[in-house]
């Protein structure tokens, strides 16, 4: 992700606290939800319909796009992928860095090859000022003592209470409000075995998060060039240690769902190699297997959307492939 942007927000990334705001488990959308074809944004293939700032109860509005590849029917069913930073997906015209995933265009091609299910993508925006607040796993501040939790406030200038972390509502955001529209709007399976989340760096993160957190709506993530880190890199951290603590004290579910790591060598991912034999060995004694476990190295990839769609096929081929 953008490297400018990252710095900025590192600066704030200790303005955290685990309460979440109160808000109700019960959604009922009362506000009317449009949906528009978006013209702006040049595909290679297929259709985007976009919901401008989606009205939620939990998080701050934000645009949610929903690719439908060529040929999209009612009388069909499709998968359904959820993917973060949903305006870095189809087209570089339209970005900051002008790099793009090639989501249409992977999607597209592996849909007609018959390599993997149909499906379609919803691409939820980032805000970018908010970003590390609604990608962070919250309830792994928990897994954090104290001493460092306040030597971390400290280092970014920050005291208890200041900001709050907001990925549990994000996913509240994504399980109670978008999913129910999706489902209710579109012709797709709604069960566990055909919904997916993906995202990379912070949106690793939160897909991992995603998934240790509703077992029973998401049966596969991507988690791409995950941000171990959490924040800066930096020896002895904290923060990795509370992911992996984190993680090894969900219940496993390797008989329902795939988890899908992945890591390059060049620029912010050159932190990442180092922990991949940890991880390994979590998911290992979760009694995951080659059938439903990848951790990929992926030699000279770097941090960036060229990057990550150059490699996105073989994420989507294992979560989603027939």
């Amino acid at each position: 992700m953008r490297l400018l942007q990252l710095l900025l927000v590192l600066t704030l990334c200790f303005s955290c606290k685990v309460e979440q705001k109160e808000t109700k488990e019960e959604v009922k959308q009362t506000k009317e939800i449009i949906t528009n074809i978006v013209k702006d944004v040049s595909l290679a293939n297929g259709t985007l319909e976009r919901v401008e700032n989606f009205p939620t109860q939990f998080i701050e509005p934000r645009h949610v796009d929903v690719w439908l590849p060529e040929g999209y029917s009612k009388d069909k069913k499709y998968s359904v992928l959820y993917m973060h930073d949903g305006q870095m997906l189809f087209d570089e015209a339209t970005t900051w860095n002008k790099q793009e995933w090639k989501v249409d265009e992977v999607a597209s091609q592996l849909i007609k090859d018959d390599k993997t299910k149909d499906f379609i993508v919803v691409a939820i925006h980032n805000i970018s000022e908010i970003r590390w607040q609604d990608y962070f796993p919250a309830k792994t501040w928990n897994f954090i003592s104290k001493e460092n939790q306040d030597i971390l406030l400290k280092e970014g200038n920050k005291k208890r209470g200041d900001t709050l972390f907001n990925s549990d509502n994000y996913l509240k955001f994504i399980t109670k409000e978008v999913k129910p529209y999706i489902d209710n709007n579109y012709a797709v399976l709604t069960d566990r075995a055909n919904t997916f989340v993906a995202g990379s760096s912070m949106g690793g993160l939160i897909s991992m998060y995603a998934m240790f957190e509703y077992p029973e709506v998401f049966g596969g993530a991507a988690c791409i060039s995950t941000h171990w880190p959490g924040a800066s890199p930096r020896e002895n951290n904290p923060m990795t240690k509370a992911f992996f603590d984190y993680m090894r004290s969900k219940p496993p579910y390797p008989e329902h769902q795939k988890f899908y790591f992945d890591y390059g060598t060049e620029t912010l991912d050159q932190y990442y190699p180092q922990y991949a034999d940890e991880v390994d060995v979590i998911f290992e004694e979760k009694g995951f297997d080659e059938t439903n476990y990848k951790n990929l190295k992926f030699e000279g990839a770097a941090h960036d959307e060229i990057s990550w769609a150059k490699r996105l096929d073989i994420p989507l081929t294992f979560l989603l492939g027939k």
